[in-house]
């Protein structure tokens, strides 16, 4: 496919994928094969969401899984499945991070070599780590789109088996192992909220809860900018998403895996889109409330308790599905968080150029209590006057009533707000 064709459909270079239906007695088999590998990862019960949402609300804490992710889940029992012609010509995967590591480290464990492409932008930590857990990293491409072709036309090369990331019933039982767990866990749960890239982890989860438990609503979330799967669920089929702007990397996939696609069509009970405000509004209450790191796409289910707090049956169960944020996105998330949640302000005012002035405007944001992060002072421009100065503040406040407080002071002494 040229590069300006639109997304990659990244099932393409893959055999056709089989559609039987994947039994409860598949995932309870990797539930068996990844003990010792994978953890059971922590169940928490969160005071503050559940006085949100109105009932009891519970975190399954896959961010807190080796790797960081519940990717190692299904990459361990997909390669466990390969056959010995197929593991001495090693493995191969295409990813940005989550995947990567999870293929590194159950390669590693199974004694099996890897080959991880990664965009040549990926972040130095998730290209340090997929290192560190035994891959030989390739870096290739500027977009993950890219970095899939070199890693598809290196199995071809060399007859390394592709790994993929989603589109696998292997795959898809070792991440229903997840769904085991969270019934193990909590028994009286209602309702089980996990986002949705390819579809892997929400398929295998629905497989082993509906199997079992066929009460449990299995609520799936995407990304607004990033949702393949409303389109695809109403034609019948996988669609490709023609762009996609999210800051959620890990559930921003352009079409839905065949294998999760028929798996989610049947079983999961709905399927939810979230915006980039809530994203980061749930990412920063993961931080501050229940004192994890998540990376925006693992908070994508408390983002869609955040979005519609009132419309889900408890207890519920919102998976947190990765914590691999780069600390620089991190710091971006989080004063998006903070601005989406009326606690971060940023503002242009205008005033008289003259000794003291910026002394007096820091004495008003002084009184209403504003904490003063960051000033920019413009004395030369065109748009401005002989007399005038322009000033960008970024302001720390207490929500949306104190924003509200802090502007009016503003207006009452003098300044002019420029929108």
């Amino acid at each position: 496919m040229a590069e300006n064709d639109g997304p990659v459909d990244p099932t393409s270079a893959a055999p056709t994928p089989d559609l039987t239906e994947i039994t409860i007695d598949e995932v309870r088999a990797a539930h068996k094969l990844l003990s010792g590998v994978a953890r059971m990862t922590a169940m928490e019960g969160s005071r503050h969401l559940s006085q949100l949402v109105g009932t009891p609300v519970h975190l399954k804490c896959e961010n807190l899984q080796r790797t960081g992710s519940f990717k190692v889940r299904g990459a361990y029992v997909r390669i466990a499945g390969l056959g010995p012609g197929q593991r001495a010509a090693g493995v191969v995967a295409a990813s940005a991070g989550n995947h990567a590591q999870g293929v590194a480290l159950a390669a590693s464990l199974l004694g099996v070599r890897s080959t991880v492409f990664m965009p040549s932008g990926a972040p130095l930590p998730k290209v340090a780590a997929t290192r560190e857990y035994g891959a030989e990293v390739r870096l290739h491409g500027q977009v993950v789109d890219e970095t899939l072709r070199a890693a598809q036309e290196y199995a071809r090369e060399t007859g390394a088996v592709f790994i993929h990331p989603f589109d696998h019933r292997d795959v898809v039982a070792g991440q229903g192992t997840v769904g085991l767990e969270i019934l193990e866990q909590c028994p009286e749960v209602r309702t089980i909220v996990v986002g949705i890239g390819g579809g892997g982890l929400a398929a295998g989860i629905a497989v082993a809860v509906k199997a079992l438990r066929p009460d449990v609503r299995v609520v799936g979330v995407q990304a607004e900018g990033a949702a393949a799967y409303p389109p695809s669920l109403a034609a019948g089929r996988p669609v490709v998403l023609e762009s996609m702007a999210t800051m959620a990397d890990g559930i921003k996939v352009g079409r839905p895996g065949e294998v999760p696609f028929k798996i989610i069509g049947d079983l999961v009970d709905e399927v939810r889109t979230v915006s980039e405000d809530e994203l980061s509004s749930a990412l920063l209450l993961c931080l501050e409330r229940a004192k994890l790191v998540v990376e925006p796409a693992g908070a994508s289910s408390v983002a869609a308790l955040l979005s519609r707090p009132g419309t889900f049956e408890g207890p519920v169960v919102a998976v947190l599905s990765g914590g691999n944020v780069d600390p620089l996105l991190m710091q971006r998330v989080l004063r998006h968080g903070m601005a989406a949640a009326g606690r971060y302000l940023s503002l242009r005012l205008r005033l008289t150029d003259r000794p003291g002035a910026l002394a007096t405007l820091l004495g008003v944001l002084s009184v209403v209590d504003a904490n003063v992060l960051d000033v920019s002072h413009v004395r030369t421009d065109p748009r401005l006057g002989l007399t005038e100065a322009e000033v960008e503040l970024h302001l720390e406040t207490k929500g949306p009533e104190h924003c509200a407080e802090l502007e009016a002071a503003l207006r009452e002494a003098g300044y002019t707000i420029i929108t």
